[in-house]
């Protein structure tokens, strides 16, 4: 199991600590500090089966600084804007083979559980 995680947020800490008491082995992926490359999202967006917009974080203040509340992007330009500006991805990713979910609220991950 994988979960791109923000030490930072209460709900990524909250899904650690569900997998964990789970009893999962979990890799964890600080994405701020080592952010998925563009084929990696790529397919952590194909697993959570959603548009790359849906991935973006719209009330971070940085989508509005980058004008990204006016413009209208390929789903490719959305990928790029994601892998050139991670505190944008919608966290926490939770990945288990080919499955993922984003647990917002944490309870979304008990599926993989």
């Amino acid at each position: 199991m994988k979960i791109y995680h923000n030490p930072r947020c209460s709900k990524s800490r909250q899904s650690l600590a569900l997998i964990q008491d789970a009893g999962y082995d979990v890799e964890i992926v600080e994405y701020l500090i080592n952010p998925p490359s563009l084929e990696e999202l790529t397919e952590i967006i194909r697993k959570l089966d959603i548009s790359a917009e849906r991935l973006i974080r719209k009330k971070e203040s940085l989508y509005k600084e980058l004008g990204l509340d006016t413009q209208t992007l390929s789903e490719e330009q959305w990928v790029q804007v994601l892998c050139d500006n991670p505190k944008l991805i919608e966290r926490p990713i939770v990945i288990k083979g080919d499955q993922a979910v984003i647990g917002r609220p944490p309870e979304l991950i008990q599926p993989l559980l």
